[in-house]
């Protein structure tokens, strides 16, 4: 059998049960407030319009950074520590977003997530290097 991204292929999964509920959550919003397009003047639409699509802006490249990452050879452990941390940090940052507009878990959630991405991408560029 081929060798596969095992690691970033199971948060690619949790990912995506994760997003789910998150677009779900706009659904069942604007089915309350009768709002088809954009977000009106409902802020609590608002909130969850944009905490989904904050989401679905930044974990697509963050996998592609976790999977070129495991598939450049970067040791599973960081693969997974990086991995592990976008988890918590794409929840933390969720969470706060769609409960609050000023919810000290957004600057939390992004941090993480940029730490993470900074060190994926440093960790591909590494492999490449010693490798070639």
């Amino acid at each position: 059998m081929e060798q596969f991204p095992q690691i970033a292929l199971v948060v690619t999964a949790i990912f995506v049960l994760m997003s789910i509920p998150m677009a779900i959550a706009v659904g069942v919003r604007r089915t309350k407030t009768g709002i088809s397009l954009l977000h009106g003047e409902d802020e609590n639409l608002l909130r969850l319009m944009r905490a989904h699509g904050n989401f679905i802006e930044y974990v697509p490249l963050a996998l592609l950074a976790l999977a070129g990452a495991e598939i450049a050879g970067t040791p599973s452990w960081l693969v997974a520590a990086c991995g592990g941390v976008l988890l918590v940090a794409r929840l933390v940052h969720y969470f706060s977003l769609s409960t609050s507009a000023n919810g000290k878990g957004r600057a939390v959630g992004a941090a993480l997530t940029t730490l993470a991405m900074l060190v994926l991408a440093l960790a591909i560029l590494w492999q490449l290097w010693i490798y070639s």
